[in-house]
């Protein structure tokens, strides 16, 4: 299962009640929530490349499955995180966030939850 592509956002769940958990204004909230946001990740074996671009702002993460590495979280904040690789699942644990990101042919899917707050995802290849 390789997930090289460029993927762009179909539709999201529950965006608001998650950035407001994410400690975002309601004006950040209002200027994000109906920006497309394309992602695009190259995947060479373990070694993945994401960047995610919505509107002006670029989000770039690298990492190797199974091993440390920094994170760029939605918030901008970098933190540690280990990516883990389970079948077609990319998992993720980072202050006290679950991020799972699943690809199911063209689709991928995007699951994250902090606390009780859970925001989904869906890009479509292009």
């Amino acid at each position: 299962m390789n997930f090289t592509g460029k993927y762009e956002l179909q539709s999201q769940e529950n965006f608001e009640p998650f950035m407001k958990a994410l400690g975002l204004s309601d004006e950040q909230i209002q200027k994000g929530k109906d920006i497309k946001s394309i992602s695009e990740i190259v995947q060479d074996g373990k070694k993945f490349k994401t960047t995610v671009t919505t509107g002006p702002r670029v989000m770039h993460n690298e990492f190797t499955v199974g091993e440390e590495c920094d994170i760029e979280l939605m918030t901008g904040e970098k933190v540690k995180a280990v990516v883990q690789l389970e079948g077609n699942k990319l998992i993720t644990n980072a202050k006290g966030m679950k991020s799972v990101t699943e690809l199911n042919g063209d689709t991928i899917t995007n699951v994250i939850t902090l606390g009780d707050v859970t925001y989904k995802r869906i890009s479509k290849r292009i």
